[in-house]
């Protein structure tokens, strides 16, 4: 942890988004590590559990977003249904509409006055709404949810520049410390 702190502290502008931190992109490696404390060894050990943070965090937001993106069109397609249903109550013909009763049976209703919709809220809670009420409420979720979606993509985003910044930087020091190598060989006397 005291590397995390040493490296966050490494950079001038030390931000974050949503509580992913920022990496610190590594200009000269020699004053990072003599200012970090660190070894190359450690530094890079730093980098790589960084990376993985990363990599978790990844999977969390990519599996949110894959919600947000099932969870939008259900939406659409429900804010449809109660405009059809708004639709055909106000004509004096019924609306016949196919249902899935279980998995891979259906069944056929008439729907002739429709003042008000059931709409499935979560954890097995069913509440009945008006017309008006229903599409006021799933207008209102589908506009959170192209939001929440929004900023998942922006995290997204700021998370793999994070990613790419880190992997620079662990080039950076690997490719140093192999410089660095390089050249106490060839000042070292060879033996013959």
């Amino acid at each position: 942890m005291a590397a995390a702190a040493v490296c966050s502290s490494y950079t001038s502008e030390v931000t974050e988004r949503r509580g992913i931190p920022a990496a610190s992109f590594v200009q000269d490696v020699q004053s990072y590590l003599s200012q970090s404390g660190l070894d190359v060894n450690s530094a890079l050990a730093f980098l790589q559990e960084r990376l993985q943070q990363y990599r978790v965090v990844e999977m969390k937001l990519l599996a949110q977003q894959r919600d947000l993106q099932a969870k939008i069109p259900d939406i659409e397609k429900c804010l449809d249904i109660v405009a059809t249903l708004q639709a055909k109550k106000d004509s004096s013909e019924a609306l016949v509409a196919d249902f899935e009763v279980s998995e891979g049976i259906y069944s056929r209703a008439k729907i002739e006055d429709a003042e008000s919709v059931c709409l499935w809220l979560g954890a097995n809670v069913m509440l009945q709404y008006s017309c008006e009420e229903a599409t006021a409420l799933l207008q209102t979720n589908w506009e959170n949810a192209k939001a929440s979606l929004e900023v998942l993509v922006a995290d997204l985003q700021f998370l793999r520049d994070q990613v790419t910044i880190t992997q620079v930087t662990t080039a950076r020091v690997y490719n140093w410390d192999v410089h660095q190598r390089r050249l106490r060989q060839a000042t070292t006397p060879k033996e013959s």
